[in-house]
């Protein structure tokens, strides 16, 4: 997913907070929070209420309005940062996964070294410290993503799904492959597993069938080349369709708009 599509971040605040801070919903950004010092109270945009009372990273993968409240008035130490996992891998992943997810620091060792670099970055004044403190905090994303694969921290969609020894086989050769016919057979063959197991195992984990999840990675893959400029009959055959027309009408099945309006349609928010 990464190699067609990098996350990206803005650190945008570091320091003591002090005061109450909303965060509103964005198109397309979600959040990350770096909690290093203090406890707050984090307000999601139903309203519950979640008490952090350790160092803790907080990830709102997908546009949530949110507030942070601190608990004193010694305020919190935190860098906070807007996040973009690109189009493959918001489409993807974020489905996949909570609204917010807490994960205290001391839990994993392997963002540890990562965070380290971050807050020296993030509490010193040195030359290019924009530019690395964004650059740290793309590579934690990556960093935290593995960690939610290893530790099997997401237990449904396709984050699950390429968490699991078998499934990941089968997940990963569509990403790589969307141009082959793949079939549920050959599907099933990547994973080394039977067919009838292999459907209903990748959607008990996933809560798609394989071939659906195939379809929206087609789309989400051509969706990508057409911001790149790619003609649709180029595109076409890249994601596995014998042509543009065939391209044309999966696309708008499952946009709801034909691929040059949505093209047109993103320039314009652009």
């Amino acid at each position: 997913m990464f190699a067609r599509s990098v996350p990206s971040a803005r650190v945008f605040y570091t320091g003591n907070l002090c005061q109450i801070s909303t965060f509103e919903a964005e198109s397309n950004v979600g959040h990350v929070h770096l909690l290093r010092r203090g406890t707050m109270s984090v307000v999601d945009r139903h309203g519950r209420t979640r008490r952090v009372e350790e160092p803790s990273l907080l990830f709102f993968p997908r546009s949530s309005a949110h507030r942070l409240v601190p608990d004193d008035a010694h305020g919190v130490d935190l860098v906070c940062a807007s996040v973009d996992l690109g189009d493959e891998a918001r489409s993807a992943l974020v489905a996949s996964m909570p609204e917010v997810l807490v994960l205290p620091l001391n839990q994993s060792a392997t963002l540890s070294s990562a965070l380290d670099l971050l807050f020296k970055e993030a509490f010193d004044e040195q030359c290019g410290r924009q530019a690395a403190l964004d650059l740290l905090m793309e590579y934690l994303l990556i960093l935290l993503l593995r960690f939610l694969l290893d530790s099997a921290s997401v237990t449904t969609g396709i984050l699950a799904a390429l968490g699991d020894p078998r499934l990941s086989k089968a997940v990963t050769a569509m990403h790589e492959r969307p141009e082959k016919p793949w079939t549920l057979e050959s599907l099933a063959e990547e994973a080394g597993m039977s067919r009838a197991r292999f459907a209903n195992h990748f959607r008990e984990v996933s809560g798609l069938t394989a071939l659906d999840y195939l379809t929206a990675w087609r789309i989400t893959v051509a969706k990508s080349l057409l911001k790149r400029g790619k003609p649709l009959k180029s595109i076409a055959p890249m994601v596995g369709y014998a042509s543009a027309v065939a391209l044309t009408r999966t696309f708008t099945h499952r946009t709801g708009t034909p691929p040059h309006a949505w093209l047109q349609a993103q320039a314009e928010k652009d």
